[in-house]
């Protein structure tokens, strides 16, 4: 939900809100940011008292000294920033903030008439899409001061141990629980998977199938070197499906079956598919940032439900087929996916609702449609993505971008070197997955999810999506399994959804994404600068708090600070907060 409060000398406050998280802005004008040191944040939830918020930059004339594991109120040492987010509330729950402009000096500081904001955060549940995503930063000082940077196995108590899973994991597992918990007598699962190793999700479907609901899941079962099938066999034969339940996936083994899906059908009719980028894997649940996605519409649950008849089948060419068989397989398999979920050609192409795509395809027009809403059809602003490189067909997209063009994030699981001009001077901002592993500044040591146990390969960045001019007034979403790449496209198993016009999506996708990028953007800057590489002057996070009104200089026209609220503050939609 988007709000925005009324305007008190000369500073308005603008706000997006997701599930957990809301990303603000504030316009200020030049006589408003005279004088400002920050601003002191107040917040009340439901009606309940307000507290002051805390922070942990510091003014150094008051605290000379500070402790990594130290934080402090914002009433003393404010917030300096106009652009600001809170990662920290409840699902459906109504807050209000009370912005007081600070001014004076740290010593004697003048807390003026505040800016008050009213947001509501977004149901967790009860929509037409239902989005969760996991916390996805292991690498972050919130985890360290908790649990102490040990993986969850390692934590002293079975409270702890289970308390530090659902830190990271959020509702991801406990909302796919509840889908499959509800299934009973006369209903239906039926999924894909590629990775398919989490016990609890794994239990709870054998369980289903005890209580009578029909369990049927296509797996990943190729037999080829560093693929996921063994581990599967063990967790399923761990598990003890009933004989019928897996269907093995094994044509195609050039190709991998990546679909993470599962269809609920109630007295033989698809109501809802969930999808999104998780793999049923430790990991994949609890420690690679993961999105998990709710479809509750009959039609495109029906469209998904055709699609997993189709894999069911086991479709394409098989290891010992001859090559003319081989080919005419697999030419066949993909000619069927590709009527079953055609391609739109372009945004204006792209209807109102939800449009499934699905591969392995005959063409490349939905990796080319993916590349349009990336360049020349958005508008305003890009969030994408890309947890193994950006194809070049999106690279040229964003790299025929201008300074004064729509505004472009590129969120990466590794830093990577394109082909094509990809920076500022596109409008183009990238950030990858990094940890902060040494001191600097009051921040301490970091770890990652390889380190503690959670991932091999992905350790940050696992995510598929896209967001086209979110915060406008017709916002696309994509999202699904599909890593935006000629792979994904021509040669693996996979799903999207597209969602258009659907602000609540679009909300929740944008905060979380903030959430994702910012804490990686910041992560980024000081790999570049520890690794000896030049950071534009304007990248560098200060460590400690500005003693006076300078800090709003790195919201001068044409910085990246400015740019992010000025999208904001032009942003569709927004009520009175």
């Amino acid at each position: 939900m988007r709000f925005r409060s009324r305007s008190v000398r000369g500073i308005r406050a603008y706000a997006v809100c997701g599930v957990n998280t809301v990303s603000f802005a504030f316009t200020a004008t030049d006589f408003a940011r005279k004088g400002l040191l920050g601003f002191c944040v107040e917040r009340a939830a439901e009606g309940g008292p307000f507290l002051w918020l805390r922070g942990f930059k510091v003014f150094r004339s008051l605290v000379p000294d500070p402790k990594p594991e130290d934080d402090v109120s914002t009433y003393t040492h404010p917030i300096q920033a106009l652009v600001w987010d809170d990662f920290t509330l409840r699902p459906g729950t109504t807050y209000t903030y009370r912005f007081h402009p600070m001014r004076g000096t740290p010593a004697k500081p003048r807390r003026n008439l505040p800016i008050v904001i009213t947001v509501r955060s977004e149901p967790l549940l009860g929509g037409v899409h239902d989005v969760m995503f996991n916390r996805g930063v292991a690498s972050s000082q919130a985890y360290m001061r908790q649990f102490a940077g040990k993986p969850p196995d390692e934590q002293p108590t079975p409270e702890r141990r289970q308390a530090a899973l659902d830190w990271l994991s959020r509702d991801l597992d406990e909302v796919l629980l509840g889908v499959i918990g509800a299934a009973g007598p006369g209903d239906a699962l039926h999924g894909a998977f590629y990775e398919f190793t989490y016990a609890p999700v794994l239990d709870a479907l054998v369980a289903a199938a005890g209580r009578g609901a029909e369990v049927r899941l296509v797996v990943d079962f190729k037999d080829v070197g560093g693929g996921p099938r063994a581990a599967s066999v063990a967790a399923i034969a761990a598990a003890g499906f009933p004989e019928g339940t897996i269907i093995p996936r094994e044509a195609r083994v050039s190709a991998i079956a990546h679909n993470k899906f599962l269809v609920v059908s109630r007295e033989g009719l698809p109501t809802a598919v969930w999808t999104g980028s998780t793999n049923l894997t430790m990991g994949g649940v609890h420690g690679q940032s993961n999105v998990g996605h709710l479809v509750n519409d009959a039609a495109v649950a029906a469209r998904y439900h055709e699609y997993w008849a189709l894999l069911a089948t086991d479709p394409g060419g098989r290891r010992e087929d001859a090559a003319a068989a081989k080919r005419a397989a697999n030419a066949a398999y993909l000619a069927a996916v590709t009527a079953l979920s055609p391609a739109p050609a372009d945004r204006a192409g792209v209807a109102s609702g939800t449009t499934p795509v699905f591969s392995p395809r005959t063409d490349l027009g939905a990796l080319e449609l993916y590349a349009r809403l990336i360049g020349a059809d958005a508008t305003s602003l890009v969030c994408a993505t890309f947890a193994f490189g950006i194809a070049q067909q999106i690279q040229d997209a964003a790299a025929a971008g201008t300074p004064d063009g729509p505004l472009r994030f590129f969120l990466l699981e590794a830093r990577g070197t394109a082909t094509v001009r990809l920076d500022a001077s596109r409008n183009v901002y990238q950030a990858w997955g990094s940890e902060l592993n040494h001191p600097l500044g009051r921040w301490v040591a970091e770890t990652t999810t390889r380190e503690l146990g959670l991932n091999r390969h992905v350790a940050y960045i696992h995510d598929k999506f896209l967001l086209c001019d979110p915060l406008g007034p017709d916002p696309v979403v994509v999202t699904g399994s599909a890593n935006f790449s000629r792979a994904s496209t021509l040669d693996n198993d996979e799903n999207m959804i597209i969602v258009r016009g659907d602000r609540r999506v679009a909300d929740i996708y944008f905060t979380e994404f903030n959430r994702l990028f910012f804490h990686y953007y910041f992560r980024s800057v000081v790999s570049r600068v520890t690794s000896g590489d030049d950071a534009p002057a304007s990248d560098q996070h200060a460590m400690n708090l500005v003693e006076d009104d300078t800090w709003t200089a790195k919201y001068a026209p044409g910085t990246l600070r400015a740019k992010r609220v000025a999208k904001l503050a032009e942003m569709a939609g927004p009520e009175q907060g």
